[in-house]
């Protein structure tokens, strides 16, 4: 009877050290899965991406009202392999607002499209919507709009969005409230495997500063910062714009975009070192993808584009 008591007394050791294990191993996969992965290129022609907001002038869509009827027209199917062919670069943002239909036939046309590209969608801009309010009604729109826009995400292949942020009139950012909402979206964003990435683009609902805030008070890994070279420059100048861009490298997963220069809209030209700014995201080791969205304001997207790409290649070089 001794030995039988001793036998179970080691069996009931080991299955509880088993349990114990099992438990640990399924906590860490668990937190593992709640991370998002890329395979990110090392080679910098690799890393670039062109979005399709410089073109809009050449989108054709019934809700795009940037369309120039003196320019060509381009269907955002036809975008990736017109990048390809202009710009030897294999990977795209487009805008869900150049998109003429959300139905699954034309989702999966589009994916197919850039498959024969052999493109890359790596991120999907979105429009605004009103997360940091304390309006229940507007934000829980917001929220559900955000989840409808994770699954086209999703369905074309793009790791992310792009989740703007818009604000009511008279009304202040709430962080606490941004922080609520947003947090409901990048747990959505997880389950779907689709990062929600937070631009410095508006300077009042879209501040820097403010979205570092509203990601580290979130504290989930699909909760990103898409840091933007230009966009804060008007409101912060130059050192505190380096400053703001710094803040969002920090919290930057697979999407920083390339501006050279932003002009006001009193029409005053801001031109960013961009030598300064990729040198920032070099000690913030930041290894996802640079974008590049000239300022149209500046003239043919073409040429800027093309430039834009020549400057970025000699920085990441």
């Amino acid at each position: 009877m001794h030995s039988s008591r001793r036998d179970f007394l080691k069996q009931v050791a080991t299955l509880a050290c088993a349990c114990c294990v099992s438990v640990e191993d399924s906590a860490q996969s668990k937190n593992q899965a709640r991370h998002p992965h890329l395979d990110f290129p090392n080679h910098p022609r690799d890393r670039l991406a062109v979005t399709s907001w410089p073109f809009r002038a050449y989108i054709a869509t019934a809700a795009n009202r940037d369309r120039k009827p003196s320019v060509p027209s381009m269907d955002i199917k036809e975008f990736p392999a017109m990048v390809v062919e202009r710009f030897a670069v294999y990977n795209v943002n487009p805008l869900l607002s150049h998109f003429p239909s959300t139905d699954p036939a034309y989702l999966e046309s589009l994916r197919e499209a850039v498959a024969k590209a052999r493109s890359h969608i790596v991120d999907l801009g979105l429009p605004g919507r009103c997360f940091a309010t304390t309006d229940t009604s507007t934000a829980e729109a917001a929220v559900r709009d955000g989840y409808q826009w994770i699954d086209i995400a999703a369905a074309i292949g793009s790791p992310s969005v792009r989740q703007h942020l818009s604000a009511q009139p008279g009304e202040k950012p709430d962080l606490d409230a941004a922080a609520i909402h947003l947090a409901r979206l990048a747990d959505y964003g997880g389950k779907r495997n689709v990062v929600v990435n937070l631009e410095n683009d508006n300077a009042v609902a879209e501040d820097p500063f403010f979205i570092v805030n509203a990601v580290e008070k979130v504290n989930n890994a699909y909760l990103r910062a898409l840091p933007d070279f230009g966009n804060s420059i008007v409101n912060y100048g130059e050192e505190e714009n380096e400053k703001a861009v710094a803040a969002m490298l920090k919290h930057a997963f697979n999407m920083c975009h390339v501006k050279g220069a932003v002009q006001s809209d009193a029409g005053k030209t801001y031109h960013v070192d961009l030598g300064r700014m990729f040198a920032i995201a070099r000690q913030s080791s930041y290894r996802g993808y640079f974008s590049m969205e000239f300022d149209t304001n500046g003239g043919d997207p073409f040429v800027g584009t093309t430039k834009l790409i020549d400057e970025t290649l000699h920085y990441l070089a």
